[in-house]
């Protein structure tokens, strides 16, 4: 009985944080609805006393800013970062787990101590180098600077090592090559865990803000959280174009966590099992 009790309460309490972890969401999406006079109502009206969507999405997706083409940069540069990052960072966790060499734990060590630096203190060499190279202000350069993850290598090789080295020994006894394992016996194997980081990436991808503010420059290549920044100075503030815009830029978010869940879950498990 007290084991039941407790379920309950902690259900219960669980239950209420979840509630306030909705409230903001739940809030820009109504706002997004509302005439701009009655956006900060008090008390806060959760149902808009006069219903304006229409031409509150109108002004954003049809109006004089370009949001479809800040939306359709964010999806490529997301897109493209999100494949090229899942197929580098499993790369180099394949490499450090099964590919024995000198110095191959020293590598890797100095590879996660990397992970101490923060970004904000190579944004000026990393500048300095894509600027000389010919990336600045391109897609390409943006994609680029994402593709290698010590997050991602660091959590794929943990999945990498819990495959036996018996299914390696067979495939090189069979004439396999590392690229060949890999592709066919790594991969398979690791779909809950490449699967998870992919999400991962794809959402911090598309949060992004600092880089596209520093490496682009040209008004149409900006992506969509520039775009979004820029409408709100446009628009003087108007809160209700605002949240209307961003519930348009959080869509591709929620389609991933709804159909992506179950591979997180399964990758979470999964790691769990191996610990």
């Amino acid at each position: 009985m007290g084991v039941e009790i407790k379920k309950l309460s902690m259900t219960i309490i669980m239950g209420i944080f979840g509630i306030f972890m909705v409230l903001p969401f739940l809030w820009m999406l109504t706002t997004s609805f509302k005439l701009e006079s009655d956006v900060f109502n008090y008390p806060i009206e959760w149902i808009p006393p006069t219903w304006n969507a229409i031409e509150n999405y109108q002004e954003v997706l049809l109006g004089r800013y370009p949001f479809f083409l800040y939306y359709w940069n964010s999806i490529k540069v997301t897109l493209g970062t999100t494949c090229l990052s899942v197929l580098v960072s499993s790369m180099a966790a394949y490499g450090f787990s099964k590919i024995r060499f000198r110095g191959s734990n020293l590598l890797f060590f100095i590879v996660l101590a990397s992970i101490m630096i923060p970004s904000q203190a190579t944004l000026v060499p990393q500048f300095l180098l894509y600027r000389s190279l010919g990336l600045f202000d391109t897609h390409t350069g943006l994609i680029l600077l994402n593709s290698f993850s010590v997050f991602g290598t660091f959590l794929l090789r943990q999945f990498f090592m819990g495959i036996s080295n018996e299914y390696i020994e067979s495939a090189k006894i069979d004439g396999a090559g590392h690229f060949t394992i890999f592709f066919r016996i790594g991969l398979p194997l690791l779909l809950p865990a490449i699967a998870t980081y992919g999400i991962l990436r794809f959402i911090w991808t598309w949060n992004d803000y600092q880089y596209p503010l520093i490496f682009l420059r040209s008004d149409t290549k900006m992506t969509l959280q520039l775009g979004l920044a820029q409408f709100a100075d446009l628009t003087g503030v108007h809160y209700s174009l605002v949240m209307a815009g961003s519930v348009i830029a959080i869509l591709p978010l929620l389609i991933i966590f709804i159909f992506g869940q179950k591979h997180v879950i399964a990758g979470i498990q999964a790691g769990g099992l191996k610990g």
